[in-house]
């Protein structure tokens, strides 16, 4: 494809069918309620099962009915056996250095998935990150709690502000992004397709920042390794066992074990995944 033909391309957002489905129910149902004033109740019941349908999408952190989301690895990577560790919500002053630690002796890149308001705040620790070869991914400016009740302009002030903090912060610009908690609105999509960002959920997520026990967070994510999976854990927000260590770092040595005796090797989301605008 001719790179102006690329450049066309990019610039239309896709409109996801759900979405194109959803402003045809409206049309119909206006225009039903118009010719048909005894029918409003239908039409209206059929607009508020659609709302419904739209929230729950955007509720669903694996669905792709909003847009474009990678919970796999691309086909070729995963047919080479590769799955990705993406850490989220950090960096953390005190989880954050033992877990490069921990990489470095196991000799594995992750994926960190990072807040840009405490990328900010720990300069020095992000750029040990990037030194140790790992992928520095958005992960939002702010993490708010309200993340996906925001509109067009305040998610673009989010995301794009995040881009241009980490880029400069690391000399990395991300071409991936992972809502806070994984939800979202039909805002979101027309966002990240503008910005060059490929939106990543996961395959199978342990659930660390709420479970103490590590047994219980290596079932949920060593439960039959297969090349493709996205792993989620997490350093910023990290849970503690009983005896005071954070759950990622007990389960991280065990998980690398089985996803190995499986015959997997870990990579980054910066090598597996391409741009959402590569050229094909």
């Amino acid at each position: 494809m001719p790179a102006a033909a690329r450049r066309a391309a990019a610039a239309r957002w896709p409109l996801p069918p759900l979405l194109a489905g959803s402003a045809a129910l409206h049309a119909a149902a206006a225009g039903t309620a118009l010719l048909s004033p005894a029918a409003w109740p239908w039409a209206l019941a059929a607009v508020a099962a659609n709302h419904l349908l739209i929230t729950a999408a955007g509720l669903t952190p694996r669905s792709a009915l909003l847009g474009p989301n990678l919970t796999r690895l691309p086909a070729a990577s995963a047919a080479r056996g590769d799955f990705a560790i993406t850490i989220d919500d950090g960096p953390d002053p005190e989880v954050t250095p033992a877990l490069l630690d921990l990489l470095a002796a196991e000799g594995v890149r992750a994926t960190f998935f990072v807040i840009a308001e405490r990328a900010a705040a720990q300069r020095a620790l992000l750029r040990r990150i990037v030194a140790a070869g790992h992928s520095v991914q958005n992960h939002s400016l702010h993490h708010r709690h309200h993340f996906s009740l925001l509109g067009p302009r305040a998610l673009a002030r989010e995301i794009a502000g995040a881009q241009a903090r980490l880029a400069d912060l690391s000399g990395q610009r991300p071409h991936c992004f992972r809502a806070p908690a994984g939800l979202r609105n039909p805002f979101l999509d027309p966002v990240l397709h503008r910005l060059d960002l490929q939106l990543v959920s996961w395959t199978r997520r342990g659930f660390d920042t709420r479970e103490a026990d590590p047994q219980r967070v290596l079932a949920r994510l060593a439960r039959q390794p297969a090349g493709g999976d996205i792993l989620l854990l997490h350093d910023g927000h990290a849970r503690r066992t009983a005896a005071g260590q954070p759950v990622l770092l007990a389960v991280l040595p065990p998980l690398l074990a089985r996803y190995r005796a499986a015959g997997l090797q870990p990579v980054t989301l910066a090598d597996a995944v391409p741009r959402r605008h590569a050229p094909h």
